[in-house]
């Protein structure tokens, strides 16, 4: 139901009828034909992403390269963002998505050509990864706002933004466990080609929507005008854009640990792609029981301490996860990084697209691409060369001080009350989607 209470905008989430309750986002017919169709397609994504870092490594056996990989894929993204954004906010986002769905299947087409013929130089899969950001730089600024176009009832919005956050985490966990099997019994090439075919089920869940018919805007305004009002829009909404400015400082040097797991698989657990996979797998089973912790939180909770709770988190499992020795007790940490690091790109997409203006949205998630994609790769460049000069453990035991470094800078900056108190209705939002089902 959707009230104005005190000058502020709440949805609220509870639903007279108990027998949609969890579920009630996907009364709405767009929305379940584009997550049932995503949810293949995402598991076949991250087993691409698995392979693409284990075929690096096994080639090069060099961290920097691992870095070098992630920021081929990722820096595109950043430099083509706010362009993506602006086209997401003047065009029909439905056919954004068609052109950049299909756009990335052929490049999964390209790769697995590419992997199968076994002729192949590093460069070439560097280039296909640079192709994969730039398209995804438009893809995922029309993506985030359709989930608004997809549903009829608002009230189901915030129901379905929490099962699109459900979905990414599902996929991390079962993609690379079974990238990791896949790569070990056939090989880089048949990931690849998985992945080309996982999209077909996306494109096919876009073909059958029925959406209301797009309109032009009426008016509209040169790029540098629009990119002004997005920059002012974004100055005007302290809860958007501290949580974006702390995202920033946490993809630059904590999230890209996951540049330099593959040296832990093969260095120093001795193991194979399959044990790859496992590390990754554990990472997101943490995230999925992150997903868990943050909708059990009781209403009223404050989000500030949510956030900082889960960047310690983050940095202790770092820290621990970086010396251990014995491979079980390792994957009990891979379970805390993966809790630790769901909350901040999670909290930040809810609150945007909860609270940004639809005319700005295409822009204002431009801008969470510009921070995850353009200080991520910059990380993974870091986090590469620090590991060739110190080693692994310890280049990850740096981003695990990091963290920790983070959570403590970032305190006073959460204790602003106009973001504190949008950051609660959150949390209230989201919290009961899961546990009215468990």
């Amino acid at each position: 139901m959707h009230k104005a209470t005190g000058g502020r905008t709440r949805f609220s989430i509870m639903n007279a009828d108990t027998k949609t309750g969890i579920f009630r986002a996907f009364r709405n017919r767009n929305y379940a034909l584009f997550f049932a169709g995503q949810s293949v397609s995402q598991i076949g994504t991250w087993m691409q992403r698995t392979a693409v870092c284990w075929v690096i490594y096994t080639l090069t056996h060099s961290a920097f390269m691992l870095g070098l990989a992630v920021f081929a894929q990722q820096f595109p993204s950043f430099l083509f963002s706010l362009a993506g954004g602006i086209a997401a906010d003047r065009y029909n986002r439905y056919r954004i998505l068609l052109i950049t769905q299909t756009a990335s299947m052929l490049q999964a087409i390209l790769l697995a050509i590419l992997i199968l013929a076994n002729h192949y130089v590093i460069w070439e899969i560097l280039a296909l990864s640079a192709l994969l950001g730039i398209i995804n730089a438009f893809d995922m600024p029309a993506r985030q706002p359709m989930v608004h176009e997809m549903v009829n009832n608002k009230e189901d919005i915030a129901n379905a933004l929490a099962f699109n956050s459900a979905l990414v985490n599902m996929a991390r966990l079962i993609g690379p466990a079974l990238s990791g099997i896949v790569l070990q019994k056939f090989g880089a090439g048949v990931c690849f080609s998985l992945n080309a075919l996982s999209f077909i089920a996306v494109i096919t869940a876009l073909l059958f929507m029925k959406l209301p018919k797009f309109t032009t805007p009426e008016k509209k305004k040169n790029v540098s005008t629009e990119l002004s009002e997005g920059f002012d829009y974004l100055k005007q909404t302290p809860s958007i854009y501290i949580i974006i400015l702390m995202l920033v400082f946490l993809s630059l040097f904590v999230l890209p640990y996951d540049t330099i797991v593959p040296v832990f698989a093969k260095t120093i657990f001795k193991g194979d792609a399959a044990t790859f996979g496992y590390i990754t797998s554990f990472i997101g089973l943490g995230s999925i029981l992150g997903s868990l912790f943050l909708a059990m939180m009781k209403k009223g909770a404050s989000l500030k301490l949510i956030l900082l709770l889960s960047i310690i988190i983050l940095g202790l499992g770092l820290i621990f996860f970086s010396h251990a020795t014995y491979f079980p007790a390792a994957m009990a940490f891979a379970i805390l990084v993966g809790f630790g690091s769901l909350l901040p790109m999670t909290a930040c997409i809810t609150i945007i697209q909860l609270e940004a203006a639809a005319h700005m949205r295409g822009r204002v998630m431009s801008f969470v691409a510009m921070s995850y994609f353009g200080m991520l790769p910059l990380g993974s460049l870091l986090v590469g060369s620090l590991s060739q000069q110190i080693g692994a453990p310890n280049a990850m035991l740096c981003q695990g001080i990091s963290a920790l470094l983070i959570a403590l800078v970032f305190t006073n900056f959460l204790k602003n009350e106009h973001m504190n108190k949008n950051g609660i209705e959150v949390i209230e939002e989201t919290q009961e989607i899961i546990p009215k089902n468990n």
